[in-house]
């Protein structure tokens, strides 16, 4: 009954995942649930833990209602988790005598994956106290760096595309930075304050963006056209703005890569494209040259405008 189904949850969003794969574990009485997690700290420069003497539910939700419940200590990523660091964090969570005993052991085994495994987050929800004793890690989250994949061969190749968006998917075979979003402007930038800048743009003149893009700065010809086939690929999108300031990506390039898409898959939606810095005057002849039917701007809000303009 769940094999081949989708499945709709909070996680999954409206559309659901398809179900490839059942997991079957020990059925159990639980007495009692806690949080932990390790991830990366910006603020201490290397992991921190994060507990909470209430778990099963969104430690969001938590902490919106209680700061106080949420416990947070770092560790040295030299030295590593010790013992003992190990054992403050169990009873800060809640667990006394043995049972915190049993959750330092298991603590110092959830680091020590975080650090072999090159992880981003390990996070347990529920940690949980049984019936009967025992603490056991009930459920988890997991995630992985991708700049480690080259030495987590045998994690990475566990991944399962079928539970990914499929133009995310596509976008990361071309190193492209692309998250897809509910609007019907799709958005292609150079550089994420740029990008973010755009979408918000979008929004105040009245429109959605429908994705968030940045092609960064090392792209050449052939993944401009793959970015472009998969944001005009995408049926939610009425319209397309190009927004390039050209500092280390060359506007010529944006140019070259455009054209070449065009030529290969038509376009088939309103395509606003606005272009500033390195080889500008280059890349506007390029557009111009290609007869394509483009609304090219120059300033920033008139070609926002004309966007969702043309997207309605």
């Amino acid at each position: 009954k769940m094999l081949g189904k989708t499945l709709i949850t909070k996680q999954t969003g409206a559309a659901g995942k398809p179900c490839n794969t059942v997991l079957i574990a020990e059925k159990f009485q639980i007495a009692t649930e806690k949080y932990f997690a390790i991830l990366m700290d910006r603020g201490s420069g290397g992991p921190i833990m994060i507990g909470s003497k209430t778990g099963g539910t969104s430690i969001e939700d938590i902490a919106a209602k209680d700061p106080s419940a949420i416990v947070k200590s770092p560790v040295d990523i030299m030295e590593g988790l010790s013992s003992a660091q190990a054992k403050e964090m169990a009873v800060k969570m809640g667990f006394e005598g043995a049972k915190a005993d049993a959750a330092a052991v298991s603590i110092e085994n959830l680091y020590k994956v975080f650090i072999e495994c090159d992880c981003t987050m390990v996070e347990i929800n529920p940690f949980a106290e049984l019936t009967d004793g025992r603490v056991i890690v009930c459920d988890a989250k997991v995630g992985f760096d991708d700049n480690a994949e080259f030495r987590q061969k045998a994690i990475h190749d566990k991944r399962d595309m079928s539970q990914e968006d499929p133009q995310e998917v596509e976008a990361k075979k071309y190193d492209l930075n692309y998250i897809k979003l509910d609007g019907s402007v799709a958005c292609m930038v150079n550089g994420a304050g740029l990008a973010m800048s755009t979408m918000d743009l979008l929004a105040l003149v009245g429109g959605s963006p429908a994705n968030f893009l940045d092609v960064g700065g090392a792209a050449n010809k052939d993944t401009i056209c793959a970015a472009f086939k998969i944001i005009q690929g995408d049926p939610d999108v009425k319209s397309i703005f190009i927004n390039i300031f050209g500092g280390i990506m060359r506007c010529d390039v944006i140019a070259d890569g455009v054209v070449a898409a065009v030529k290969e898959v038509g376009l088939t939606k309103p395509l606003v494209v606005r272009l500033v810095g390195t080889n500008v005057e280059l890349g506007k002849k390029i557009i111009q040259d290609s007869g394509l039917p483009v609304f090219a701007i120059s300033d920033f809000t008139e070609a926002a405008k004309k966007a969702v303009e043309v997207a309605k």
